[in-house]
């Protein structure tokens, strides 16, 4: 697709940029380009590795005058920066639609259910993969699409979420119409932050579960946005969520065993319905 990229979201780590790899591995052919922010100090070892017409640098104290940071702290090692500046960026570049897609992919799969079992095989043509995606985004009018994450798939294929086929979430990964743009909002959670307070306006954010991503553990790569995690903790980050839309998220625990902080949404109180044509008053 020549109206097409993959934008990869990377700061300071440019020896450790596994999506590449894994985006050719699947078989992706179309344009793709690293984001990095113009405080980047490693930005010429990216062009050098990469090709000096792969990287695009945006200028994120610009960005961050026009955008809901969610704090005011100093602290600005967070992806929300590079979100926000690639529908600028898309559009400088000509692109009608594009994915974003953070540095640390090590692989994308398909999930099924095969005899009871849940199942996974690689993605070989990514190119097709990206022509469902972007026809699926333009179909439903959707803000934006995802594929699945493996915490998407906690209990297999009995799973709430495998059964639904279709999540009102997208977290990671985002399919975008360059046309269609909307802000990312607060430094932590920044995917969460935006479809819980755009989901309560009417905003469409949709994972598909047939299609996973494999990414390394959060704070297993330096640099990155670990450097905030370490900084001010998970509470925080669970929390700000909670301050984007408090009437429909609030502080939960997460695990089996090993107990964790996490944000807990309300999706009865998060979203619109569709109310059943039997409760339609005729006058």
């Amino acid at each position: 697709m020549d109206n097409f990229a993959a934008f990869i979201l990377t700061h300071g780590r440019p020896d450790k940029v596994l999506t590449v790899e894994a985006l050719r591995a699947a078989g992706y052919t179309g344009q793709y380009y690293l984001v990095l922010d113009n405080e980047d100090d490693t930005a010429e070892e990216y062009k050098s590795r990469f090709g000096e017409d792969k990287v695009v640098i945006f200028d994120k104290a610009a960005i961050a005058e026009r955008m809901d940071e969610g704090d005011n702290f100093t602290n600005k090692k967070a992806p929300i920066y590079a979100r926000n500046a690639c529908f600028d960026i898309a559009k400088d570049l000509g692109l009608d639609y594009f994915v974003q897609l953070d540095d640390d992919y090590n692989h994308f799969t398909f999930r099924f259910v095969d005899k009871g079992r849940f199942r996974k095989a690689n993605i070989t043509d990514m190119d097709q993969v990206v022509g469902w995606m972007v026809d699926y985004l333009e179909k439903t009018g959707a803000m934006a699409v995802a594929f699945a994450q493996g915490g998407d798939f906690i209990g297999g294929a009995e799973s709430g979420n495998w059964r639904e086929g279709v999540l009102r979430k997208a977290m990671n990964s985002f399919f975008c119409k360059t046309d269609r743009r909307f802000w990312f909002k607060g430094k932590l959670n920044d995917d969460v932050n935006t479809y819980v307070t755009l989901g309560k306006s009417g905003g469409v954010f949709l994972t598909i579960t047939d299609i996973m991503l494999n990414q390394k553990s959060t704070q297993s790569q330096d640099g990155g946005v670990t450097d905030l995690y370490l900084e001010f903790g998970t509470y925080f980050k669970s929390f700000m969520p909670v301050m984007m839309n408090p009437t429909a998220v609030k502080i939960g625990m997460m695990g089996n065993k090993d107990m964790r902080i996490h944000h807990k949404i309300l999706w009865s109180k998060a979203v619109p319905k569709i109310i059943n044509e039997r409760y339609k008053k005729v006058v």
